[in-house]
């Protein structure tokens, strides 16, 4: 059997009693496919970066799961089904992670572990933030060049200024 990290998002007007149920019942469709659910977290009721479907929050809940395919395309085809369900998203993991989700822990052991790995910053490979493009070639002396050479022309030209 495979290993899988499933997040679905359910419309914000549903209770918290009513996504537990919902996880439940994608819970028997897992075991009735012979697959288990390893770990199950409801993450509560989050905003969302842009609306989906008219709704600005959603309520977020994480299944970890321990199941053949057949049993995580039907439970996607009925979450389909569901207009509950607004999001989901199902990826395909080597390994789960030991204890809670990073969503689940507390801020000061986020920062904790920001710690460990360090700033990665934009661009990866180590740096952080964007990075400086450092010299950029004869840009700027060629502007110069130029604006001399306009200069040169205006005081060489036979241009005089005429009055009315």
């Amino acid at each position: 059997m495979a290993l899988y990290e499933h997040i679905f998002m359910s419309r914000p007007d549903v209770t918290s009693q009513q996504v537990e149920a919902l996880i439940e019942q994608y819970k028997t469709v897992i075991e009735g496919g012979g697959g288990k659910i390893i770990k199950q977290e409801y993450w509560g009721v989050k905003s969302l970066a842009y609306r989906i479907r008219k709704n600005r929050k959603a309520h977020f809940a994480l299944l970890n799961l321990d199941t053949p395919h057949a049993a995580v395309a039907e439970m996607e085809r009925q979450m389909r089904l569901s207009e509950d369900v607004i999001r989901f998203l199902t990826v395909r993991v080597d390994a789960h992670e030991d204890g809670p989700s990073i969503m689940m822990q507390k801020r000061d052991d986020r920062r904790d572990r920001e710690d460990r790995f360090g700033d990665r910053g934009y661009g990866g490979g180590g740096g952080g933030g964007f990075r400086d493009r450092g010299d950029r070639g004869d840009r700027g002396p060629r502007r110069e060049r130029e604006v001399e050479a306009d200069d040169a022309r205006i005081a060489t030209s036979d241009h005089k200024g005429t009055e009315p």
